[in-house]
């Protein structure tokens, strides 16, 4: 699919050209050259995504032209960049450009030698593309005509017995709620990813004898992709013994008729999507005036957005396990010794078995998959030791369109080609690895897979990529936060991780050893340091690097003489913390050297230095970053000093400062920076201190979260006083060891009334300040309250007509809050979830004493009250 990717790439140049117009001054014609070269090269790319006959000799010429157009574009992208900051850079030294300047003329020499040199090779690229495709895309056109459209899986209800494992629980869930008496129509959701067993819970049910009794009809829809109304409607009727014969209209009206005054049970399997308002004509002409007469629906999808589209609420969503080893090695057992009845009688074997079943990771379809393959080698121990060490090249060898990679496959081709670029990035991480959703999404900004539009920002959008993913269970969701569902930590299964690094492997975004794992290559786009095995040489010559991450400690060197990494210049994204220094730290690598290679990445738009030992000052050639977004430098202890230079960063987005003790004050002038939306570690001054002070941040129009550190020393008078003139989201105040006229200061503030999360930490007080209440913030949604000695302050309930609209508490090390947790039910109608750590004057506080460490309380939803609806399985 290397198409698609370019062709998202393509788009994203062709609107950097037009957004960046005004600073290609001196280039208007090549750069128009372009992108009259690349206009109808989108739409053929398009084409191109769907072409069916890959398999030849000319598609591999094709393959190859794409790789280059690939190269090009990124090449362009760094151009048009470069153009960028030396527009910004002529704006600040001089109001007139000096355009004969030696700098001026050797950059605008080379550059535009170098557009010359793009545009005659992309449209070199463009005539081999039509050439070769052209008759392929013509014949593609004729299949399809012909065949009007063609089902990728199709499913029926006929299941075998003995792939039935480890389904109890699932099917009593779902039974529970469907064949409860209800006048609404019943909609059910099974979510998960491919070659989870959603198709086979849903068959599981659909033959249950308790759910035959109770439906008067049982309709099975294998929907798939392209969705076709017609034969739908078709099968329905068929499925029902009615005449499957008309246009659209008639077989809806001959459906609706036959299933009035029926109860019915449909299963819609394997549904992709909702486009093109199939689902709403097939849902009006189930309507029977307001009534279903207790019928149910139930979908299987890989996308949980298409579960919700098609009516599904938060509380009829069933999202399948994984298979525990128990269960895992039954089915497996079931498949590879079908002909024993599912007994393995070797002792060996069933040792060997067990190992790689283990490497199934509890996806059924892989189980199902490797146990067809063991089956015909039952009586080879040797055999089954070879699968076991070649796991990956086996299971790759035998795949088909019903194996578990062609299964993973469709869900990664129906991605917008912005979410393959962004998938992508997961194959850069080992196995198993706990993935900060922080760090992805700075990343998709940095390097511009995602980008601001009118109505979000780049990190919210980067932010709902994320979540379309989760949608789409291609990623899977760690511990999200309880209240609103704000995922911190993510990770990848196996299987998925394993098609998207072939899929990383064709797009050339990074390269990888025999085992899968990270290598440097002298062509390397994207490097995760993942393993001490990692040799350096090939960076030597490695002038494309545009992400770098160490997720290890490792010996390197940044030093200009002996770095591997001196011809890196397209560098995006860097992150590095203390902690994977540190054996580079014991080489005698010195802060010198890292702060000098990192002065040399001018293109560099994200950076992450935590916790770096020996950087007492951000030095002034900071300013020469002008492209950088994310600044990232929590836990830097000797940070004494921040550049004023800093203010020159128009593009920063985000500013993270915290828990930097020593640095006393940041730099006047921080207001410059008008795309800030997140500061971090600010530190509120002291009288006579030269630094910025909290009411030069009220012009900022972007900022929507405060992070303050008030520090020892008293603060300047009416510091606070200017809060209520922001426009914050979150404000987070760390006021332990505060002096007590900032105490004072702190009690008095005005909040801005647009907070939807505020967090204090470190309150030294008797009484929380007293606009801490439902009427001073109105449309809070998170209260965290932690490190203090404080207790409830007199309006803090707010009164029977203005309460809380808090759905989040958080209270930790809280020795003397006393409350009683009814009044917190009571005072809250809202609240849905409840973290406490050592709050012993909290009376009767209901937690789940299974979760260990944090006492935590989440309300009850609606399957947990209909636990008392209890329905015993059918024999």
């Amino acid at each position: 699919m290397t198409e698609a990717v370019v062709g998202f790439l393509v788009e994203q140049l062709l609107a950097s050209l037009k957004e960046e117009a005004n600073v290609i001054l001196g280039f208007q014609s090549q750069f128009e050259k372009m992108r009259k070269n690349l206009t109808p090269m989108k739409s053929f790319l398009i084409d191109l995504q769907h072409l069916k006959t890959r398999n030849n000799n000319d598609y591999e010429i094709v393959k190859s032209s794409l790789a280059t157009l690939r190269d090009l574009i990124y090449d362009a992208d760094d151009i048009l960049l470069d153009c960028q900051l030396q527009a910004d850079y002529q704006r600040e030294a001089s109001t007139i450009p000096c355009i004969f300047s030696p700098r001026e003329l050797l950059f605008r020499y080379r550059i535009g030698k170098r557009l010359k040199e793009i545009n005659m090779q992309i449209s070199e690229m463009e005539n081999i593309l039509k050439t070769y495709c052209a008759p392929f895309l013509l014949i593609q056109k004729i299949s399809q005509d012909e065949s009007n459209s063609i089902n990728t899986r199709w499913t029926t209800h006929i299941f075998n017995q003995s792939e039935i494992v480890g389904l109890t629980e699932n099917t009593r869930q779902i039974k529970r709620w469907i064949l409860q008496k209800n006048e609404d129509l019943q909609r059910v959701g099974i979510v998960g990813m491919g070659g989870l067993g959603k198709t086979t819970l849903a068959q599981k049910i659909f033959n249950d004898k308790e759910v035959r009794v109770r439906f008067d009809d049982r309709i099975w829809v294998s929907v798939s992709q392209p969705v076709n109304i017609v034969n739908i409607m078709k099968s329905m009727l068929q499925q029902l013994g009615q005449d499957d014969n008309g246009t659209e209209g008639t077989l809806l009206e001959n459906v609706k008729k036959t299933l009035t005054n029926k109860t019915y049970l449909i299963v819609m399997d394997d549904v992709w999507n909702t486009e093109n308002g199939w689902w709403t004509n097939l849902f009006n002409a189930l309507r029977k005036e307001g009534k279903y007469n207790n019928s149910s629906i139930i979908i299987t999808t890989r996308n949980e957005e298409v579960a919700r589209n098609m009516g599904v609420r938060e509380g009829r969503i069933h999202r399948p396990k994984l298979l525990n080893k128990e269960d895992s090695w039954s089915l497996f057992c079931n498949v590879a010794f079908s002909a024993a009845k599912g007994v393995c009688r070797d002792p060996k074997l069933e040792n060997v078995g067990k190992k790689i079943v283990e490497n199934c990771d509890g996806l059924p379809l892989v189980i199902k998959a490797i146990g067809g393959l063991l089956s015909t080698k039952t009586q080879s121990i040797s055999k089954w030791e070879k699968i076991h060490d070649d796991f990956r090249d086996k299971l790759a060898e035998n795949v088909n369109d019903s194996s578990i990679i062609a299964s993973l496959q469709l869900s990664y081709d129906a991605l917008p080609a912005r979410l393959k670029q962004c998938i992508l990035c997961f194959s850069i991480y080992p196995e198993d690895f706990l993935i900060k959703t922080e760090q992805l999404v700075h990343w998709w900004v940095g390097e511009g897979f995602v980008q601001a539009n009118e109505r979000k920002t780049a990190t919210e959008l980067a932010f709902d990529c994320l979540s379309e993913l989760f949608n789409r269970c291609l990623v899977e969701v760690v511990e999200p936060r309880g209240y609103d569902g704000r995922v911190y930590e993510c990770r990848m299964h196996d299987m998925v991780r394993e098609l998207i690094i072939r899929m990383a492997k064709e797009e050339a975004f990074c390269s990888f050893d025999d085992g899968n794992r990270q290598k440097f290559d002298p062509d390397s786009r994207h490097l995760g340091f993942t393993h001490k095995e990692m040799s350096r040489q090939p960076l030597q010559t490695n002038s494309k690097l545009r992400a770098f991450l160490m997720f290890l400690s490792l010996p390197f060197s940044f030093s200009p003489y002996t770095s591997g990494l001196a011809k890196v210049n397209s560098l995006r994204m860097l992150d590095i913390s203390q902690e994977m220094l540190a054996e580079a730290v014991r080489e005698g690598v010195y802060i010198e050297d890292l702060l000098g290679w990192i002065r040399s990445q001018k293109r560099l738009a994200s950076l992450k230095l935590w916790g770096i030992v020996g950087l007492k000052e951000l030095p002034h050639w900071i300013r020469e970053l002008r492209n950088l977004q994310h600044l990232l430098l929590r836990y830097c202890d000797d940070l004494e000093k921040l550049s004023p230079y800093i203010t020159t960063l128009q593009k920063l987005i985000v500013l993270d400062l915290r828990w930097c003790r020593r640095l006393e004050y940041l730099p006047k002038g921080l207001e410059k920076l008008f795309n800030l939306e997140e500061l971090s570690g600010f530190k509120l001054v002291s009288p006579g201190t030269d630094g910025c002070r909290l009411g030069d941040l009220k012009s900022l129009p972007k900022l929507r979260v405060l992070r303050l550190e008030t520090g020892r020393d008293i603060i300047a008078k009416d510091e606070l006083e200017v809060l209520s003139q922001f426009h914050l989201q979150v404000l987070n105040i760390d006021s332990e060891g505060a002096h007590d006229m900032t105490m004072v200061q702190l009690d008095e503030l005005s909040p801005p009334q647009s907070l939807q999360e505020l967090t204090l930490s470190g309150y030294e007080r008797d009484v929380l300040p007293y606009w801490v209440n439902p009427f001073s913030l109105p449309h809070l949604q998170y209260l965290g309250i932690g490190l203090s000695r404080i207790n409830i302050g007199p309006n803090f309930w707010g009164s029977e007509e203005i309460q809380w609209k808090i759905e989040g508490l958080s209270l930790t090390y809280l020795p003397f809050f006393q409350v009683e947790w009814k009044t917190v039910e009571k005072m809250m109608p809202s609240i849905k979830h409840v973290v406490v750590n050592e709050c012993p004057l909290l009376q009767s506080f209901p937690y789940d004493e299974t979760i260990q460490g944090d006492r935590i309380w989440r309300k009850k939803d609606e399957e947990d009250e209909e636990r008392k609806y209890e329905i015993k399985d059918s024999p």
